[in-house]
């Protein structure tokens, strides 16, 4: 119950099966209140919700486009009206299924993916850092970066450049607020098959040739050291931890949960 008492706010989590709800339940578990955030709040995200309910934790669903700083400074608001503070903001909003080669990109679907996945970050991050600051208690910051920060995609070029980015964020944010006791930190999960995953794996297989989705799902399994994709709860149990007391040390870091398919 290292969590206990402490809200989360995870943008991005209002859909079964996705990273967000996994990260968002691994924080049900140890005690959080639980904010569960995404583009439109319907009947998909309340059920996530109730479902972090019946794990015990006190979860509220509030709509938010992270494009759109208003709604930033909004969803922070509303969060603390609810249970009184924000103690944890995860980025995890974001939109990987632009999959086309670099010469075909469209300038709007390059913006899109860039306002979503870093500026949107980049808006979640002031307008919790603005509270945690005012109230004088420090806090937590977690970006779901992903492999792509570290390593080139093909096909992937506005995924591939907002995720580099996001680290950038992570350490200029985690140089100025390291002083307010605000941590900032980013976790590079490899693949892991959520909605947007499973999108990635038809493109991809068909891209490279397998006959079947299996068969590229089982040769990325055999590159990996340890013999298998990510799974939501992997990056759940990082994020938890950069989020706790024992990881009070540790700011402006862009850790891999790859399997050891990524190590720099």
């Amino acid at each position: 119950m290292r969590f206990a008492g402490k809200t989360v706010v995870v943008t991005g989590s209002g859909r079964h099966k996705g990273l967000g709800q996994g990260i968002l339940q691994r924080f049900a578990d140890e005690g959080a209140n639980c904010v569960v955030s995404d583009v439109r709040i319907g009947d998909e995200a309340e059920e996530v919700a109730q479902e972090l309910r019946g794990r015990g934790a006190q979860a509220i669903a509030i709509a938010c486009d992270v494009s759109d700083p208003a709604q930033c400074d909004a969803l922070v608001v509303a969060a603390a009206a609810e249970f009184g503070a924000v103690d944890v903001m995860v980025n995890n909003a974001g939109i990987g299924f632009m999959m086309k080669p670099f010469l075909d990109v469209d300038p709007a679907d390059w913006a899109k993916v860039i306002a979503v996945n870093l500026s949107g970050a980049f808006y979640c991050t002031k307008a919790a850092a603005k509270d945690m600051v005012r109230r004088g208690e420090g806090g937590r910051i977690v970006n779901i970066a992903s492999q792509a920060a570290k390593t080139g995609f093909p096909h992937l070029p506005a995924y591939v450049s907002s995720k580099h980015g996001m680290i950038g964020l992570t350490r200029a944010s985690a140089v100025e607020l390291g002083a307010h006791g605000i941590t900032v930190n980013a976790v590079c999960p490899n693949h892991v098959t959520t909605a947007l995953g499973a999108e990635q794996n038809e493109y991809f297989s068909k891209l490279l040739g397998f006959p079947t989705v299996e068969a590229y799902l089982a040769n990325m399994a055999a590159k990996n050291p340890m013999g298998r994709p990510g799974l939501p709860s992997d990056t759940a149990s990082a994020v938890a931890w950069l989020a706790s007391d024992e990881a009070v040390y540790v700011t402006g870091e862009a850790l891999n949960v790859s399997g050891g398919e990524e190590m720099h």
